[in-house]
């Protein structure tokens, strides 16, 4: 266990924590010191009343932004690769060369067309 001391509100405040969480700590310490702060002054708030309004906007806050994940819009799901080509039979691919051959012919045809005056 490790010892991390936290200044807020101007009191510091020594709290315990698990070896490696000390930075966690302390920027969650330093978050409600700074929603504290932004509290307004004065209306007769003793300290632990400013702590709880400080709890609560920052329990607020951590409600509205679960909210806000669970409404958004799921990714997108990742696109499906495209199907594989059918392997064409040997009759599909005579016919094709055939189909092929012709449009050779017609293309030759209006070439000649085209240049012939």
């Amino acid at each position: 266990m490790s010892n991390v001391t936290l200044r807020i509100g101007g009191r510091s405040y020594t709290v315990a924590c698990a070896e490696g969480e000390e930075a966690h700590i302390t920027r969650l310490g330093r978050m409600v010191d700074e929603k504290l702060t932004d509290l307004p002054s004065g209306g007769g708030n003793n300290e632990l009343r400013s702590l709880l309004f400080a709890s609560l906007i920052l329990a607020d806050e951590l409600h509205d932004a679960r909210k806000a994940a669970a409404t958004a819009a799921p990714p997108p799901a990742p696109p499906t690769p495209a199907p594989a080509p059918a392997a064409l039979s040997p009759q599909a691919l005579a016919t094709l060369g055939q189909i092929a051959q012709r449009i050779e012919i017609l293309a030759d045809t209006l070439e000649q067309a085209a240049t012939t005056p």
